[in-house]
């Protein structure tokens, strides 16, 4: 533990009064809340900060460079109090009104706030720990707009991020404390020590209950660790955190020990806690502390305290009786802003606070006009080809994750891309989805474009929570913020299976909120989806199949760097007015060899793009055929074929002279003997055993 050093040093760095002022508020807001409107259920959920407040709002006062950014979590409110956020902002959000952080979309406790030109808040999560690797991929940005950009606005400036001690034992703490260290990020790890996670207390979260008693070995980080509810040790420890990430633009992890003086939420008792610890925690509370240094060392005079702890609390009253006569959010605005959306001039539609979106660069012309060159390549080239050249055009684009630098990925797509763009651009990282993801919200918030590699469809799930915070965000900060990013994304059958590497369940992604998602079956199609999802402002699962990277049919000639198809357009393969069979990805050349070994007459589209899918290509099919056959590789139950027939079910009823089939994987995982394999997939032979009954009714 590093003690207080110069106190004098302190009063130059810190402003009391503000510190004064913002720790009174924030306990006025906290009485308010717990004492009134959770007892009228004006307010959902409250959790109070009583004991976190003093330090928090010393950090606040730290973040004073143009592109410092911060993450918090649900007991971060003193922080941004510090840092100039209005009142009427924070019970817009817990009492659920317009003008909130969200408009009533996310809890009151989760903020966020869009900011060019100072300190950024990044959304906050509701999630435990789920706030750590943004921030890393944040800071990140920052060395990447320094040293590569040259982009001198963002020197100096560190991305900052809280925790309590229970987050400590989560998969994003260590994720981002791996890639802070190893390189050498610009991040200052904030732990509240309050004892407990809940009702679970600390040495169950971590040995001892010193996070950094255990990092003593760790290199490439300053530790750092005292009283935080002492107002010098606190300044000084904070000053020398600040110092150091700054000036070394390495990372440090400061550790404060500080009270939870009230339960968890406002529905927590704390019946775990004894009488002799709440006890000992009120007498540790930072509030009478702070008081008793500023009188002592003449900051404050008693008379003007308790001037000032009255005036805040009518600050904060006069607040709510404003704020309990605006409106709440209105209910016919609820489902938008999933994605990016357009005014009638074709302008996207920003929030007046404006968020922080993707600052497109100037691309050359795309078109929709194959100008192919001689030859065929398979799906593996066409996509690096694809790769190649948005990197040459966009100093922006960042291509990462595990094995994609020197090896030039498991798959060889990104084979050479970082010899010819470099490692800024082209990037090995540790092996942690969370980390890849999570990083990839921080890169993309900064205004990077990330797109990240996960090897095999599988190893998404580690870093499932990340992924439903990219795509969410637009939605639940209300437009205010979003994170653009193409995941690649390999996966599907190939010469055999396993349930580890050949699971494609697609249909979780188009489930999940602000995804699109693209599925390409040939090379050609390859390159335009992928084109459209690197120049469009909307998060894309890039579904990459492993069978049809180097399959045969799947090899078309490469049609131009120009070429773009825009999501939502499928294709039609084959046309024929008997049946209409849909498909997508690794199923779509089965379709077409069953179809030309029974002779019938159908209509073949391949979807393309799931997340928007052409529902109207398909109604106008069936329309015409009255039949319908879907084929997808994903698990029979609950795959993407029952969104489509439930469509055809209402839509093209009386259209239909046949019952809607599909025709899927087993309910099982992928088997790995080839045999059992072709067994539970569909296949030509089981398609067209299908197609054959189906063209008899």
């Amino acid at each position: 533990m590093q003690l207080i050093k110069n106190p004098e040093k302190q009063r130059h760095t810190f402003d009391w009064q503000h510190i004064a002022k913002t720790i009174l508020t924030s306990r006025a807001l906290d009485d308010l809340e717990e004492f009134d409107l959770v007892k009228q259920k004006k307010v959902l959920y409250q959790f109070s900060a009583r004991g976190h407040d003093m330090a928090q709002i010393m950090l606040g006062q730290i973040l004073n460079k143009q592109k410092d950014a911060v993450s918090g979590y649900y007991r971060s409110r003193p922080l941004l109090l510090s840092m100039g956020i209005e009142l009427e902002q924070f019970l817009q959000a817990t009492m659920m009104k317009q003008g909130g952080f969200s408009d009533g979309r996310d809890i009151g406790v989760v903020f966020n706030q869009p900011n060019h030109d100072g300190a950024c808040v990044l959304p906050m999560s509701g999630g435990v720990g789920a706030q750590y690797t943004p921030v890393a991929g944040w800071a990140q940005a920052i060395e990447y707009h320094r040293t590569h950009l040259k982009d001198s606005a963002w020197d100096e400036s560190m991305g900052l991020v809280l925790g309590g001690d229970g987050s400590v034992a989560t998969n994003g703490f260590w994720s981002s404390l791996t890639m802070a260290t190893t390189l050498q990020l610009p991040m200052l790890f904030y732990i509240e020590d309050n004892g407990y996670g809940i009702s679970v207390p600390s040495h169950f979260q971590t040995p001892g209950g010193n996070i950094v008693k255990n990092l003593a070995s760790f290199k490439g980080i300053k530790l750092l660790s005292g009283d935080g509810t002492n107002p010098e040790e606190s300044a000084e420890l904070i000053s020398q955190a600040n110092e150091h990430v700054r000036n070394e633009r390495s990372p440090v992890l400061l550790r404060l020990t500080v009270p939870r003086l009230n339960g968890h939420s406002a529905q927590d008792t704390q019946s775990y806690k004894s009488e002799e610890r709440i006890q000992f925690e009120k007498q540790h509370d930072p509030l009478p502390k702070l008081k008793k240094f500023m009188l002592s060392q003449g900051l404050i005079k008693a008379s003007q305290w308790d001037e000032l702890e009255a005036q805040t609390k009518d600050d904060a009253y006069q607040a709510y009786l404003k704020v309990d006569q605006q409106p709440f959010a209105d209910p016919a605005q609820v489902e938008t802003h999933a994605f990016e959306e357009f005014d009638e001039t074709g302008s996207p539609i920003l929030q007046q606070q404006g968020g922080i979106h993707l600052a497109h660069p100037t691309f050359p012309p795309a078109s929709q006009e194959v100008i192919a060159e001689p030859g065929r390549i398979n799906m593996v080239t066409a996509i690096r080809k694809t790769l190649d050249y948005e990197l040459s055009h966009n100093n922006k684009m960042l291509v990462f994750g595990e094995d994609v630098g020197a090896k030039g990925g498991v798959h060889a797509v990104t084979l050479g891309l970082q010899e010819k763009h470099g490692e800024a651009q082209v990037f090995d990282t540790s092996l942690s989805e969370e980390g890849i993801i999570g990083r990839s919200i921080g890169l993309a918030l900064a205004g990077l474009l990330p797109v990240p590699e996960i090897q095999f469809r599988k190893y998404a799930d580690p870093a499932e929570e990340q992924l439903n915070e990219t795509g969410s965000m637009r939605w639940r900060t209300n437009n205010r913020f979003a994170a653009p990013m193409v995941v690649r994304m390999a996966g599907g059958y190939f010469g055999c299976g396993d349930p580890w590497h050949s699971q494609c369940a697609e249909v979780k992604w188009v489930h999940a909120i602000g995804w699109q998602v693209a599925m390409p079956s040939n090379a050609e199609d390859a390159v335009g989806l992928l084109r459209y999802a690197l120049r469009n402002n909307n998060p894309t699962i890039f579904f990459e199949h492993r069978k049809m990277l180097d399959h045969a049919w799947s090899r078309r000639p490469y049609p131009g760097d120009q070429y773009i198809i825009p999501f939502g357009q499928g294709n039609k393969i084959l046309s024929g007015d008997r049946v209409t069979v849909v498909s997508w990805g690794g199923m779509v050349h089965m379709c077409q060899t069953a179809i030309e070994q029974t002779g019938i007459q159908a209509d073949l589209i391949d979807l393309r793009t799931l997340r928007p899918w052409d529902k109207a290509m398909v109604l106008q099919s069936v329309k015409k055929t009255g039949r319908c056959l879907i084929v997808h590789e994903d698990n029979m139950s609950a795959g993407f074929g029952a969104e489509i027939a439930a469509i055809l079910a209402k839509e093209a009823f009386f259209y239909l002279d046949a019952p809607i089939e599909r025709l899927a994987t087993a309910d099982i995982g992928n088997p790995h003997d080839p045999k059992l394999m072709e067994h539970a997939l569909p296949n030509p032979d089981s398609i067209a055993q299908r197609l054959m009954e189906l063209d008899q009714i």
